[in-house]
């Protein structure tokens, strides 16, 4: 089986380097990048969809011209106070809980947010279940969701930083004979 990962296209916050917010929607750039996604998808079967309930997501479903399900343990990490800032601007805003999350990522967790062990156990719970199904499945989703996936693969939440997923990305796990291995990181059309 193969669980296809698609993050969204370029937001206004991605452009900005805001830690995003839930509201924000895919850009012109974003919207092209996800054309070319469709493009490349063409060739790839699958036989559900699930998306993230954010508007980015939505946008890039609709745009993908598919329909699916709701799964709301493929959201974006909550960013909590981070919401909506700049990393220059919760260093200054939050200096003990920016250094706080930077000294242990995995475990600490953001004020009013999670922690991306948080997401790391509700995204594996989602895939667990999925990949007893046996049928490729296609996810809509976001850059720390993909990248806690990919993390799966090695049941090692540290190899979260060695990932680089762009926006309009497809990656691809795959599952034979209860082993699990990446099929495709990263993948991009040539905008």
């Amino acid at each position: 089986m193969d669980i296809i990962m698609i993050r969204h296209g370029e937001t206004e916050d991605n452009k900005e380097k805001i830690f995003s917010r839930d509201n924000t929607g895919l850009t012109e750039k974003g919207k092209e990048q996800i054309k070319g996604t469709k493009k490349l998808l063409k060739n790839i079967d699958f036989n559900r969809v699930y998306y993230s309930p954010l508007k980015r997501t939505v946008e890039t479903l609709e745009a993908l011209g598919l329909t699916g399900t709701e799964e709301a343990r493929l959201r974006e990490i909550n960013f909590g106070i981070f919401t909506g800032k700049t990393f220059e601007d919760i260093l200054k805003a939050y200096p003990r809980e920016t250094k706080a999350w930077l000294d242990n990522p995995q475990n600490y967790i953001i004020p009013q947010g999670e922690s991306l062990l948080d997401v790391y156990n509700r995204v594996v719970e989602f895939l667990e279940k999925k990949s007893k199904v046996n049928e490729n499945i296609l996810l809509i989703t976001h850059d720390c969701v993909i990248r806690l996936a990919l993390c799966w693969v090695f049941d090692n939440i540290d190899y979260f930083f060695k990932f680089k997923i762009d926006n309009g990305s497809i990656n691809v796990i795959s599952i034979e004979d209860g082993f699990r291995y990446i099929k495709k990181l990263n993948l991009t059309p040539n905008l």
